[in-house]
């Protein structure tokens, strides 16, 4: 890709098309659920090639307005950002495909008006969050993607909605005012707020301004853990997902993750180990608080009464488990984690999707793990249901298995060797228990008579959305050596800081017009300026 301005069409794309549906959505509300999908589909196709683009090692960093880094907002494309583009674009194509499925008005009763415009928004900020090099400009994103999900939980209708909003936006309306905060913080004793450009700083800062960045820094960690769901922190999250219309819930499973991709990014470039006397800001706590949220998820699903509240606590365990495998601080753990992450954001975003049509299945029992009618989809759903319980357990032969193997295996080198065995592994086996639970409950004692398969029949767009799911979690499975070296190479780029901070302080301007022949790939015209 010879054209320098691919790294921006992510966050300007989303931004152009849900600008664009705000004018036709509620006037041609078909043609708006098909252009939301194309212009999904064409943000997946960025990212794929974007992702081409960083597997060849190299940092690539743009500057916006060609104002050179630090004074200007910077971009940065890594095998990281890359990674977790292409994982938002196939669920976002997943759950955009879901949500046009029915006819207009059962779509505007379950979705709401501007569902696909605040959807954009959404992708919108998930994009801008992993690809920003500026720390106030990822508080930026953090808004738009939170505004635009305030808007998804609210639309539709249902006093469950209105009640997990009113929690949700309350809580992260207090973690971005502490995030300003630390923001504020750090600017005052570094002048600066370029990622880059703050891993020099920081490092440099005399011992009575080195106390204030340690604050900072570990207020950001408070705030990241309010993104990621992290103990104590989560108790919003299971009402406020099991709330949400399905697509909305599947595109979450991708949101918590931006909190755990910017305790990555931030504490291993600023706060990292050549970070003077803020170094390994985040280690002492990590672990513990990853393994305490691992335990309180485990028996939350065992606790849980609905197949949506159960999903929630998966989501916790995942978080859990990643930020676990970021604190203990190695290259193998942070590797381990982002082949986990994978796995764990995609049947997750399979599992919301499968709730909706589990409960549209059983009539007025919805999702309630108790004994229930259930349509002509029994067996379909059933079969479905039992493969992504086994991704999301981590059992052979899928990828789960793997991610967790991996963990496990480079967890014996810390000194937290034993707790993570033993918790990993008791987790896992009462995630296994809940998930056999809620299977047995909803599948395997239903009652007569059945619910008319004419009134709660699986759309073929619901149906190839899944599917799509189902095939990425499959080609997870079959491509894990090919993952496991991407992400190997992921968490070694992500611990050596040096590339990082010279591509984007070093980056030069790009020039304001290109010739059409460059643009395309060819070699640029001779008699062209």
């Amino acid at each position: 890709m010879s054209w320098p301005h691919w790294i921006i069409v992510p966050v300007v794309l989303p931004l152009v098309s849900g600008a664009a549906l705000l004018l036709i959505e509620r006037t041609r509300p078909a043609l708006a659920a098909r252009l939301s999908l194309g212009a999904t589909a064409a943000h997946l196709l960025v990212a794929i090639a974007l992702a081409e683009q960083a597997a060849g090692g190299a940092v690539s960093a743009y500057l916006l307005g060609n104002w050179s880094a630090p004074f200007g907002i910077a971009l940065a494309l890594d095998r990281l950002s890359a990674l977790l583009l292409v994982l938002t674009g196939v669920i976002a194509l997943a759950a955009a495909a879901f949500a046009c499925a029915g006819d207009e008005r059962s779509r505007a009763d379950r979705l709401g008006p501007h569902f696909h415009a605040l959807f954009q928004f959404q992708l919108m900020g998930l994009s801008g969050a992993f690809l920003t090099a500026d720390l106030f400009n990822l508080f930026v994103f953090f808004e738009v993607l939170l505004i635009a999900s305030y808007g998804l939980l609210l639309h539709g209708a249902g006093r469950a909605r209105l009640l997990a909003a009113i929690h949700y936006v309350s809580f992260n309306l207090t973690g971005s005012a502490l995030f300003l905060i630390a923001v504020s913080a750090l600017y005052g004793v570094t002048g600066t707020l370029n990622m880059a450009d703050l891993a020099q700083r920081v490092a440099q800062l005399p011992p009575e301004s080195a106390s204030l960045a340690r604050s900072a820094g570990l207020l950001l960690l408070v705030v990241f853990c309010v993104k990621a769901a992290l103990l104590p922190l989560y108790f919003w999250l299971p009402s406020t997902y099991s709330a949400a219309a399905a697509p909305v819930a599947a595109l979450f499973a991708i949101m918590t993750k931006v909190g755990v991709y910017a305790v990555a990014r931030m504490y291993t470039l600023v706060f990292g180990a050549d970070g003077g006397a803020a170094a390994n800001l985040a280690q002492p706590w990590l672990p513990v608080l990853g393994l305490g949220t691992i335990v309180l998820a485990a028996v939350g699903a065992l606790a849980a009464r609905s197949l949506r509240g159960l999903i929630g606590y998966l989501v916790i365990a995942s978080a859990g488990t990643l930020l676990l495998a970021l604190g203990l601080g190695s290259r193998e753990t942070v590797a381990a984690a982002l082949f986990y992450l994978v796995n764990s954001t995609l049947v997750v975003a399979v599992l919301y999707l499968l709730a909706d049509r589990i409960g549209a299945q059983r009539g007025g029992h919805g999702d309630v793990l108790a004994p229930g009618p259930f349509g002509a989809e029994r067996t379909l759903l059933g079969s479905a249901y039992f493969v992504a319980a086994v991704a999301v357990c981590g059992l052979p032969p899928l990828a789960g298995f793997l991610g967790k193997a991996l963990l496990l295996a480079a967890a014996l080198d810390t000194a937290y060797a034993m707790w993570v065995w033993v918790i990993v592994l008791a987790s896992g086996l009462s995630i296994i228990i809940s998930l056999v639970r809620a299977g047995s409950r909803i599948f395997w004692k239903p009652y007569e008579p059945p619910v008319p398969a004419t009134q709660s029949a699986t759309s073929s767009l619901q149906a190839l959305a899944l599917a799509w799911l189902f095939g990425a979690l499959l080609l997870n499975a079959v491509a894990a050596g090919p993952l496991a070296r991407f992400t190997g190479a992921a968490a070694q780029q992500l611990t050596e800081r040096r590339p990082y901070i010279d591509a984007v302080l070093g980056a030069k301007p790009v020039p304001a017009t290109l010739p059409i022949r460059e643009i395309l790939g060819g070699k640029p015209a001779k008699d062209v300026p």
